[in-house]
Parts: C-alpha cells; structure tokens; sequence
C-alpha cells in the first residue's frame, strides 16, 4: 500500500535501482501512483523507451497507464561531503551542458569504484571488482553483467552485504563512509555548478535527503559548516526546493529523529527561504533483490493536492 499519490525520488536500472523503466511504470500504475519522477544518479532520464519493439515516449507510454511521469536526475555532489545530492527537474535534457557533466561523471565513478574494490581487499573485505561488481546474480538467479560505467557505489555495498562482512548494504555504506582509509573521494560536481547548470537548461533544483548530510561538515582546507550553514549556502545559490519527505528510516541516516521530526523541522526551518518542499521515497525496487524492509511507491512523497500546486516546476 502507498500512502502519498506522488513521488518525486524513484530509480531505475539505469543507475542503482532495479527495474527497467517500463517496469518501473507498470509497477506504479498497479500501485494506483499519480505521479511518479525517474531521479537516477549522474544520468539523464529516459526519453524513450522500446515497447513491443516500437520505440515510443516515456512519458507517453506513462500516461498511457494513467501516471503523470517526471523526468529527473539527480545530481552527486560535492567531493568531500557524503549524500548532497541536487534533484534536477524539467531539463533541456539535450543541452550539451548535460551531456558533458554525465560524460565527466562516468569516467569519474569508474576509476574510483575501481580503486574502492581494491582498497577494500587491501584492508580485509574481499570484493572483486570484476567477479562481484560487475558480474551479478539477477533475481531469476541467471548472472548479468553491468558496464563498468554503469557501477554505483551502492553495487559495492551489496556486494559487501551479500559476502557477509555486513548485515545490509546501509550497514556497508556507513562502514565505508566513516572509515577515512576507505572513503574514496571521488570528482563530483559542485552543488553550486549544479545547480548552475539545471537553472541554465532551464530546470528546477531541489535537496535531496538533506538530513543524510552529516550535520557538522569540514573540508580537508579546515573550512567547517553546520548542516544549516551548509543547506543556507546551496539556497543562497538558487535552490528552488528541499525534498521534506524522505525515508530516512530505511536508509543510512544516522540520526536520531523520526522521519516526521525530520520534515516537520525541515517545513519550520525552511519555510521562508525556498519556494516549496517535495517528497520521495528514494524506491530502488530492492524488494527484488531481497533486501530487508526495502522502500515502496510513495511510502514517502506529495499528495496529488501539493503536486498541482507546484508542478509548474516539473513538467
């Protein structure tokens, strides 16, 4: 069951969830969804899509199962802060601006999830980069094969869960994250720039997870900022939204508010400083691959009533 009609934070096969787009949209409609965004990580959402070997548009095919679909991306920020991830919305998604950043970025996560594997073996946990990264075990049981410019930091923490060196891959992400010697700093995009560049392509920003943010942040240069510090800076640079609504139960939050305390704080804090406030569930389909307690359509998200409000802003 879902308990709001939109969700604007969803991911599909084409970056670390788990269904093709076209599956993505089936399940949302039998879910009854409205609306429902493709957010995935660094890459531009998918304009077409092959049915019954006709390519056709996605959000046409969307509409043809009664779901409003957004398209999105969110943006990896930030090379020393975890988790400042800038939603995108309503792109020129052919801009060479958008084009140039996904390229950047592929070349970016290649080398350093590379080098995560093998540091990771260096210090006692056993992941091949080739054997347990890219080669996987698809829910049919049959092994598939990622490119290697399709590998999200999140693969290596499955990989990580599956092999027994934690309980779960959020157990794995904090592992990695908290431990100086393994936490990679790969090239990202400066939340600034990004947000820059949806402004440029004529898109709206909005913060991801804001609480995922770790709430005193410092940077190798001896610069500090409170999360709020942090957050005042990106809306200072033009951020439209924050995304109030979020899963963080399910995830690798390591607070100790609720979800609800979470948003109500968010609502109350920012209330007068960004133009309206979203929701998402962050939904991977990780059900799929028999993940414990895994998120669902619109387990977090907007009511169909707060969408029509803002979604001059989306679509």
């Amino acid at each position: 069951m879902y308990r709001y009609d939109c969700d604007l934070h969803c991911h599909t096969i084409r970056s670390d969830g788990n269904d093709t787009p076209q599956e993505f949209i089936d399940k949302a409609a039998e879910c009854g969804m409205k609306v429902v965004a493709i957010t995935d990580h660094d890459i531009e959402p998918p304009i077409y899509i092959s049915v019954d070997n006709k390519k056709i548009s996605t959000v046409d095919y969307a509409a043809s199962k009664g779901i409003e679909l957004v398209l999105g991306y969110e943006f990896s920020c930030d090379t020393y802060v975890d988790d400042v991830h800038i939603l995108g919305y309503k792109l020129d998604w052919n801009n060479p601006l958008v084009k140039e950043e996904v390229e950047r970025e592929k070349e970016s996560k290649i080398n350093a999830y590379r080098d995560l594997c093998k540091l990771l073996t260096e210090n006692g946990i056993s992941i091949d980069y080739e054997k347990d990264v890219l080669q996987y075990v698809d829910e049919d049981g049959s092994i598939k094969y990622r490119k290697k410019e399709d590998v999200q930091r999140k693969h290596i923490f499955e990989a990580i869960a599956k092999k027994g060196y934690t309980s779960t891959w959020q157990e794995a992400k904090l592992l990695v994250r908290d431990n100086p010697k393994l936490n990679i700093k790969r090239r990202k995009i400066d939340p600034f720039d990004a947000i820059k560049l949806i402004k440029e392509c004529g898109g709206t920003a909005v913060l991801a997870h804001p609480f995922l943010i770790d709430e005193i942040i410092k940077y190798p240069d001896g610069r500090s900022y409170t999360r709020d510090e942090y957050i005042n800076r990106l809306i200072e640079h033009g951020l439209d939204g924050i995304e109030a609504r979020y899963t963080y139960s399910k995830t690798s939050y390591k607070g100790n508010l609720s979800s609800e305390e979470i948003e109500n704080y968010v609502k109350e804090h920012y209330k007068e400083k960004v133009k309206f406030f979203t929701g998402g569930s962050d939904y991977h389909d990780d059900e799929k691959k028999g993940v414990k307690n895994p998120r669902y359509f619109g387990e977090a998200g907007i009511s169909y009533e707060e969408f029509n409000k803002i979604r001059e802003y989306f679509i």
